[in-house]
């Protein structure tokens, strides 16, 4: 049984384009695979707190060591880890906010990508000390862009700080493979934002239907 942890980083709520395609994309999944467990996490509307001193100082405290303090400082953190090593597929709904990520869901990896938990250090191993601790996992990320030409090769492809910086926090998440479906034009609300939508909502089926099959060969 697959589980997907579903996240929504819109600050919106029933105008919001991410939120229509996420919810768009677990639906499909679970038409084609009711008994797929989904575990939902809205850091739109409910985004965990900003990292501060007490929090750091939990995370880097030995685990033995810690304070009922620091222990209630880390609990939020705990939950979402556990959300993410329950996962098999992590669908990702997100605007694109000032070219990058929303806040919320800035603080959400920042809550997530944690030594001892989701990643360990070791200086024997040189330049590169940090490792992932999880594996085998695969991000889909459904996307909102006020603009266009955000792909790669596309006239403000140097702009989007959206998907590399996804990319690059995922490494920590236990992500091998990402996949992307994202809508445009949206400032401007004319036929080829329409078309955007359309065409972001029909792709989604056939991505649905890729990632199953592929999980089933892997099974087999």
């Amino acid at each position: 049984m697959t589980t997907l942890l579903h996240l929504d980083a819109s600050a919106r709520g029933d105008r919001s384009l991410s939120r229509a395609l996420s919810r768009a994309f677990v639906e499909a999944w679970l038409a084609r695979e009711p008994d797929a467990n989904v575990i939902a996490r809205d850091v739109g509307r409910d985004p965990p707190p900003f990292l501060n001193e007490a929090w750091v100082a939990a995370a880097f405290t030995p685990e033995e060591a810690r304070t009922p303090q620091h222990k209630a400082e880390l609990s939020l953190s705990d939950e979402l880890i556990a959300e993410l090593a329950a996962a098999d597929v992590i669908v990702m709904g997100t605007p694109m906010y000032n070219y990058g990520m929303p806040a919320q869901l800035k603080s959400w990896f920042d809550k997530i990508i944690r030594i001892g938990k989701t990643f360990s250090f070791d200086l024997a191993r040189g330049d590169f000390p940090l490792e992932p601790i999880l594996s085998g996992k695969t991000l889909v990320v459904l996307s909102s862009r006020g603009e266009f030409g955000f792909g790669p090769g596309g006239v403000r492809a140097d702009m989007n700080q959206l998907d590399p910086h996804i990319r690059t926090c995922s490494h920590y998440l236990g992500v091998e493979s990402i996949h992307t479906i994202a809508i445009d034009y949206q400032e401007f609300g004319d036929a080829r934002h329409k078309r955007s939508i359309a065409e972001a909502h029909a792709a989604v089926p056939g991505l649905v239907d890729e990632l199953i099959a592929g999980r089933r060969a892997e099974a087999a």
